[in-house]
């Protein structure tokens, strides 16, 4: 090997040690935990910013007072159009999805649906898990997809986490692992075909106005995050964080 290659070969060792040494350093300083709910189930959760969040959508199908929730399944659609009362679902009735879908009655009902310690995240807390992660503070306030690539920092990396699209890429980088859950509409219709891998939505806690509140919107298409408000009778996947 001459001269000019060893330094090539010397040189590509470096950046690679360099990089890999750098990739190790940032997970390692991504805090991870776990947090239990009322039902013994364990989500994982990590600190982004100074927040704790869950790492996982919620799937708890009862109050922290032990009384059950209505289960709507596919074939109730009067049920889950009864928006007065708390109700959650899997979307499509498919085991796989991830986490339950939520009316926002149960979002707001007095019983609790958060592990003990916790709360459904309000709006305020997903602006500033966006600000931290990348979005100006104009932007955080905006409505509608916003950012460049914050969707892809949050959404779970993977072959079975998002369907693949163009350049969209999802990383993961600060390990929230943003899963696709697809969601209810009113009619108790799902959303068809942005369901399990393509789109995820997530209540916040806040509302807008009567009968309506914010929400956020993740796609396979997009690497941007998207907020807006709707009616309280869709079904939504939940994130909760540490009070």
């Amino acid at each position: 090997m001459n001269a000019g290659k060893k330094l090539i070969w010397k040189l590509f060792l470096i950046i690679a040690s360099f990089y890999g040494c750098k990739d190790d350093t940032t997970v390692s300083e991504i805090e991870q935990g776990q947090v239990t709910d009322a039902e013994g189930n364990v989500y994982r959760t990590v600190k982004i910013g100074g927040q704790w969040w869950m790492a996982e959508n919620l799937r708890i199908r009862s109050f922290n007072t032990g009384d059950p929730m209505a289960f709507i399944l596919s074939t109730d659609s009067a049920g889950w159009a009864n928006s007065l009362q708390a109700n959650c679902c899997v979307y499509q009735d498919n085991p796989a999805a991830p986490g339950l879908l939520y009316n926002k009655a149960a979002v707001s009902d007095p019983r609790g649906i958060a592990p003990a310690g916790w709360h459904i995240a309000t709006d305020l807390d997903w602006q500033n898990l966006e600000r931290f992660i990348g979005l100006s503070s104009s932007e955080s306030n905006q409505t509608g997809w916003r950012g460049f690539d914050e969707g892809d920092k949050l959404k779970k990396a993977g072959l079975n986490a998002w369907v693949r699209y163009d350049n969209v890429w999802a990383s993961d980088s600060y390990k929230f692992s943003a899963l696709a859950g697809g969601c209810r509409l009113p009619d108790s219709r799902y959303s068809v075909p942005s369901g399990i891998s393509f789109a995820g939505f997530w209540w916040t806690a806040t509302a807008k106005q009567q009968g309506e509140s914010w929400y956020r919107y993740i796609d396979y298409k997009s690497s941007r995050i998207f907020r807006s408000y709707t009616y309280d009778g869709y079904g939504m996947s939940i994130r909760c964080v540490k009070d």
